[in-house]
């Protein structure tokens, strides 16, 4: 992974933490949330104050992540909201714990001055320990203080207070005049500088969780389902109707072409189709010559032209459909006939804007796993983990590539590619409906089921 760490692609954007001070607060949350401490004299931390130095001290890359389920965290500082989040086990964490720390910026950046402020992400879920166990996630809740408890002695100021003005001889009740004191002294005055840091619970009715291999959970849509990375029989019972895996292409297409999920590459608005078809078509290659052993050069698209006259007959059938596409879209040549059932297809589609487009291209990267760009934004633990399966050379061309066309614009590319951000808080609630069970694997075509 070196190449990635030192183009700025893996451990990117983290937090350093160097000085005694923050060591010391950061050692006092620890201890009160895990019991444990760390000697390092400077590490880093992502969005939730994980450490992958002390990940390696204590060999437990979950220490603040207990069965995968409740996901603790650590603030040092509000710049934390725009590290990465690591060891991801829940495609909503990064979402929920960047808007608690947005709607609370000016609270927390008052707490983290004075003391390390440490939460937890909670839901109903102890142990995640069978795939129905899932399915009772339905809401999460942040709850958060800073390690001396200012918030908690905040909130039994603000009442003592309240109560000495209004009772008849609160004035003269010495014990109540004396905790007021005693915790203004703690909290500062709360009448003109109010501390509140209130729980907030968000829903969470879809979303992607790697346990048991990868597991996508949609329930918020008009026909729900749950899609497994491994064999769907796998999963047991579940209360869900629809359970399909990665292979049954011509289903999913069919579900999320029902539920109006996705939209083709080149009919959405404001987008280069033609660009994004040919550097897709590019990874495929790449991709290609690789398993065959063939030398890349430098890999730019003259090169890459050449290893597709080397190959002839023998390219992919991915590249061959999109060739097609891109025929259609820049020349005016016949309409391609890219059905579920062709290797291309989930390649000419992105989610649909909306509350569900991420997680919906997390599900698209899996089924179009040569597209390592959008595999890099959207699915990075996917990524990280086919990275470390391929050879030298197609680890240098795809790090060279990232840090080249991807690292200069993350925020341009994103839109490029996917179209504006969705709002983070947008609330996704259509119409919940039965409908009839489709035919077996039916065939969808790249515009939508066959009529």
């Amino acid at each position: 992974m070196k190449r990635l760490i030192q183009r700025g692609l893996m451990f990117g954007n983290l937090i350093e933490v160097s000085s005694p001070a923050l060591i010391e607060r950061y050692n006092r949350a620890l201890k009160h949330l895990t019991g444990k401490t760390t000697k390092l004299d400077d590490f880093h931390i992502d969005l939730s104050g994980y450490s992958p130095e002390i990940g390696d001290e204590l060999d437990d890359d979950l220490y603040l992540n207990p069965n995968g389920a409740n996901r603790q965290f650590i603030l040092l500082t509000t710049a934390q909201k725009d590290a990465p989040l690591l060891n991801i086990k829940f495609s909503t964490s990064r979402g929920i714990l960047t808007q608690f720390i947005e709607k609370n910026e000016a609270q927390l950046f008052a707490l983290t001055a004075r003391d390390a402020v440490a939460g937890e992400l909670q839901n109903s879920v102890y142990a995640v320990d069978t795939p129905a166990r899932l399915f009772d996630i339905r809401q999460v809740t942040v709850e958060a203080d800073t390690i001396g408890g200012h918030v908690a002695d905040a909130a039994k100021l603000a009442t003592m207070i309240d109560r000495f003005r209004t009772e008849p001889d609160g004035w003269r009740d010495d014990v109540l005049v004396a905790g007021m004191i005693g915790l203004a002294k703690k909290t500062g005055d709360v009448t003109r500088v109010p501390i509140s840091l209130p729980a907030m619970t968000f829903e969470q009715p879809n979303f992607w969780t790697s346990h048991f291999g990868g597991v996508y959970i949609f329930r918020d849509v008009r026909y729900p389902a749950v899609i497994s990375t491994l064999d769907w029989q796998s999963l047991g019972q579940v209360p869900v109707a629809q359970v399909m895996d990665l292979s049954l292409r011509n289903q999913i297409a069919d579900w999320l072409e029902r539920n109006q999920l996705t939209e083709p590459i080149v009919q959405a608005r404001g987008t280069d189709a033609a660009s994004i078809l040919r550097q897709k078509m590019d990874f495929i290659l790449v991709d290609a010559a690789d398993r065959l052993g063939l030398e890349l050069g430098d890999a730019r698209r003259t090169e890459l032209r050449k290893i597709a006259y080397k190959l002839g007959s023998a390219l992919p059938q991915e590249f061959l459909g999109l060739a097609d596409l891109l025929r259609w879209v820049e020349a005016g040549g016949p309409w391609p006939k890219i059905t579920s059932e062709h290797p291309a297809y989930f390649y000419t589609l992105r989610g649909k804007a909306g509350p569900n487009r991420d997680l919906v291209n997390m599900l698209l990267t899996e089924l179009s796993p040569m597209d390592v760009r959008q595999m890099f934004i959207i699915h990075k633990e996917l990524f990280y983990a086919q990275y470390a399966t391929w050879s030298d050379r197609k680890k240098t061309y795809v790090a060279d590539f990232l840090a080249r066309e991807y690292q200069v614009d993350r925020e341009g590319a994103r839109t490029a590619l996917f179209g504006p951000e969705p709002g983070m808080d947008a609330l996704h609630r259509p119409e919940m409906a039965a409908g009839p069970k489709p035919l077996r694997d039916p065939v969808v075509g790249p515009w939508g089921g066959r009529r």
